[in-house]
């Protein structure tokens, strides 16, 4: 006081005088001049600043006594992220147990205010003192109440935005208590034996909200028993007496039938009764001789008939028996079967896995499919000599088809006749299909990663299905997606929807996702037959009692159903951290014909299925692989990704590119609908005698994951990539029949399903090998299915065809420790 000149510094440049705004004024107390001068700072302004340093200003001052200069002012962009660091999460509490719902907004710039919601209405720990909320934004009831039974909301708000995480559910439960017993009732029986009881109810106090009922039981029982008074009751009267001198004869009886006791009645009536037995005269009469025999004879003669029949009856019985076991042949029990080349175990391991693959033997090959048309000429096959459990190693049963144009055509031609196939490809090369019995198999797609495996038994004896599997491209199928949701697998359907299956089958196919539970929730999409799509399985809440199951893995789903349809692995992103693998891979023409020069970069899912859809279009293009491929972790963080082209010799190669980089949006990328996503740089030589290339390539995300391709290579006979994207083979044929689709011989299997279902007090049971495999995270699954072991060794044989070492997984099994030494071994009688 009093300042002369004011002026304004910014980013250590001092501001236009025209860009003050001055107001003069005087000081009331002491009457000098003051003189207040503000600027304007433009969000533009900001944004040009580049590098670690912020944007600041400071203002300094001029008077006759010297030169003033304030403290540097900050000035940034506010913003507000839309993804919590942490939500709150659903919890169930007894009455009086103390709550935590802890809350971490989302990052912002002025750093955001939290308050919390209580089913929409604000928590206010000032008006209720079992409530606060702490530093870190938690918010902490300190006895549970039944009122506090409700949804709570956290909210972050500063000048930019507010946001509102997901709802945590807080139910306050009480656990039940019984009541006093009430006395013993008076016995049911008013004689012999009977019972009483009393009882409590679970009212002291009765559950609510969920809360535990009460154990054990509400009624007892005790036996009770009184002796019964026995009334007496006659024998039945004896025979007549003979005919006395007075001419009456007499009969008696007692009352012992039975005899009063236990304070019974007496029997009522006469013991002794008489009777006169003539009619004038007292005259003794009797039977002849002549009745007497007619009635013995005719005894007779009844008691031989009947013992004639029985005789005739024995007979009978026995000749029929005799009938039926000549009538048995036991070769229907074997016919078919041959036997199986077995080698003997090694002495020194009896546990082992102890089948050996013969390789010399011709393997039997099923022309058409298992199911014979109406117009064959045979309704049935032959089976040729080889083996019934023939090695992968040498060769398969395989189902192939005599003409696949037509068999195709004709199967898709069945398809296209019910409405919810018409979506469905016209063509073969992203579908398989085949028919199957209860032998089981398994159907491919090559090169996509994506399979079916159909266990034994899965369809019922009897039954045959011909089933299919067929990859979608997004493009052609429409699935809605909601917020942050992605696709992080391909569309993939198998059917016919409907089919009964007795057994889960498994569904294998890639993921692009880093799956992370704090990052991402995994949801299993499955399309109806209307054509909406909904949630049938959230992973990691899954229940045993789902008729849905999934075995994530860092690169590769193994969903089991029983229900066939159109599925598709979907995520939601829980935080910025949740991160999607993009392939990239840089492509150039093979031959170069002009003085242009494309490289093209492709980013794409991190899947066999993509990678192969954009090697079939660069064949088609002429192009080939001039660099290795690499992985780009692309994060949920709103930010592009760019592309851009480095250290291009100037004397040999110019750019014709406008701009210093390429930009593909977020959204394109973070969706996971649209395919072939790539930029093109375009070269020109300066002269046509140029063919050597050397330059940088940088692919990256706006504050995010890069990757380098250091390029150096000629252009005319440089193809030492190629190699790289040569597709591996998956098994030759699509559909694989009976037991060639699988690793295990199928007598070995059943003996492992045999002896390790039954639990096991020294643990050499299925829970052992499945911690084994490293599946111990999916026991209450196994438990809940007739056959657990049969379900670990399904998920094995769909994790490791065609190329899992069986010899690993026999030491798996012999490691368990069965006491039975041949356990594993199937002789030739058995097979």
């Amino acid at each position: 006081m009093p300042a002369t000149q004011i002026f304004f510094k910014c980013n250590g440049e001092w501001v236009r005088q025209v860009d003050h705004v001055i107001e003069r004024s005087t000081d009331g107390s002491s009457g000098l001049p003051a003189m207040e001068v503000r600027i304007n700072v433009s969000r533009q302004q900001v944004e040009k600043v580049f590098g670690l340093e912020e944007y600041w200003c400071q203002c300094v001052a001029w008077s006759s006594s010297g030169t003033t200069k304030s403290q540097k002012a900050y000035i940034r962009i506010a913003y507000l992220r839309k993804n919590f660091e942490q939500e709150p999460l659903a919890k169930e509490v007894s009455l009086e147990q103390g709550i935590v719902l802890p809350c971490r907004p989302p990052e912002g710039i002025p750093p955001a205010e939290v308050e919390w919601l209580r089913n929409e209405d604000l928590v206010d720990p000032s008006l209720d003192p079992n409530v606060y909320i702490t530093r870190e934004h938690s918010l902490v009831v300190r006895q549970a109440r039944l009122a506090d039974t409700a949804n709570y909301t956290c909210v972050a708000k500063n000048i930019v935005a507010r946001r509102r995480s997901a709802s945590a559910a807080v139910i306050v439960y009480v656990n039940g208590g019984w009541s006093t017993w009430t006395e013993w009732s008076v016995c049911s029986a008013s004689c012999g034996r009977g019972w009483q009881k009393r009882s409590r109810s679970c009212t002291n106090p009765a559950p609510l909200n969920g809360g535990a009922f009460c154990e054990g039981q509400n009624v007892q029982k005790t036996a009770c028993a009184t002796l019964c008074p026995v009334d007496g009751s006659w024998s039945a009267w004896s025979k007549w007496s003979a005919c006395g001198l007075d001419c009456t004869h007499w009969r008696s009886r007692e009352c012992s039938d039975p005899a009063p006791r236990n304070g019974g009645e007496e029997c009522q009536g006469a013991d002794l009764d008489s009777r006169n037995c003539t009619s004038d005269l007292c005259v003794h009469t009797a039977s002849g001789p002549e009745d007497v025999a007619l009635y013995v004879g005719l005894i007779a003669v009844a008691v031989c008939l009947v013992l004639l029949l029985l005789v005739l009856i024995l007979v009978y019985c026995r000749k029929k028996e005799g009938l039926d076991s000549d009538v048995a042949d036991s070769s229907i029990l074997t016919s078919g079967f041959q036997p199986v080349s077995i080698k003997p175990s090694k002495a020194d391991n009896p546990h082992l896995l102890t089948i050996q693959p013969d390789l010399s033997t011709t393997t039997t090959t099923y022309q058409g499919s298992l199911c014979p048309r109406q117009d064959g000429p045979s309704p049935k096959f032959q089976l040729t000599n080889g083996h019934l459990l023939s090695p992968l190693g040498g060769g398969r049963h395989t189902l192939h088809h005599s003409s696949p144009t037509s068999e195709a055509e004709d199967f898709i031609s069945r398809l296209s006749t019910q409405n919810y196939f018409r979506s469905l490809p016209r063509g073969t090369s992203n579908m398989a299909y085949g028919t199957f019995n209860f032998l089981g198999g398994r159907l491919m797609i090559p090169n996509t990663g994506i399979s079916l495996l159909i266990p034994p038994d899965a369809i019922p004896r009897g039954k045959i299905y011909e089933i299919y599997l067929t990859l979608h491209k997004p493009e052609d199928v429409r699935l809605p997606l909601a917020g942050c949701q992605t696709l992080l697998s391909p569309i993939v359907s198998c059917g016919p929807p409907g089919v009964l299956l007795t057994r889960p089958v498994i569904l294998a196919m890639d993921h692009c996702g880093e799956p992370s539970p704090e990052s991402w929730s995994l949801r299993l999409k499955k399309q109806s037959c209307e054509g909406s799509w909904e949630d049938v399985l959230h992973l990691g809440e899954e229940a045993p009692s789902h008729l849905y199951y999934c075995q994530l893995e860092a690169s590769a789903c193994y969903v089991f159903t029983e229900q066939l349809g159109r599925f598709a692995l979907v995520g939601e992103a829980l935080s910025v951290a949740a991160a999607k693998r993009l392939k990239l891979l840089l492509f150039a023409p093979v031959a170069c014909t002009s003085l242009e020069y494309n490289i093209r970069v492709y980013c794409l899912h991190d899947t066999h299925d993509a990678l192969k859809e954009v090697v079939q279009l660069e064949k088609q293009l002429g192009g080939q692989l001039i660099q290795e491929p690499r992985v780009l972790h692309f994060k949920d963080s709103y930010h592009n990704l760019r592309l851009s082209i480095h250290d291009v010799p100037s004397s040999l190669w110019k750019s014709k590119l406008l701009v210093s980089y390429q930009e593909i949006p977020f959204y394109h990328i973070w969706n996971g609908t649209q395919q072939y996503l790539h930029c093109t740089f375009t070269l020109e030589r300066v002269s046509p005698s140029t063919s050597d290339l050397a330059c940088k390539v940088w692919v990256w995300q706006v504050e995010g994951d890069g990757q380098s391709f250091n390029v150096n290579f000629n252009i005319t006979k440089d193809t030492r990539f190629a190699e790289l994207l040569a597709l591996e083979s998956e098994g030759g044929v699509p559909a694989l029949v009976g037991p060639s689709a699988f690793k295990i011989p199928f007598l070995i299997r059943q003996k492992i399903i045999t002896s390790l279902d039954p639990p096991c007090s020294r643990g050499a049971d299925w829970r052992t090998l499945a911690q084994k495999l490293h599946l111990d995270s999916h026991l209450s699954f196994f438990a809940s299915k007739p056959s657990p072991t049969a379900m670990i060794l399904n998920l094995w044989e769909a994790r490791h065809f065609p190329n899992g070492n069986l010899s690993q997984l026999a030491a798996a099994v012999a490691g368990l420790g069965q006491p039975d030494s041949g356990l594993f071994t199937v002789s030739e009688a058995e097979c």
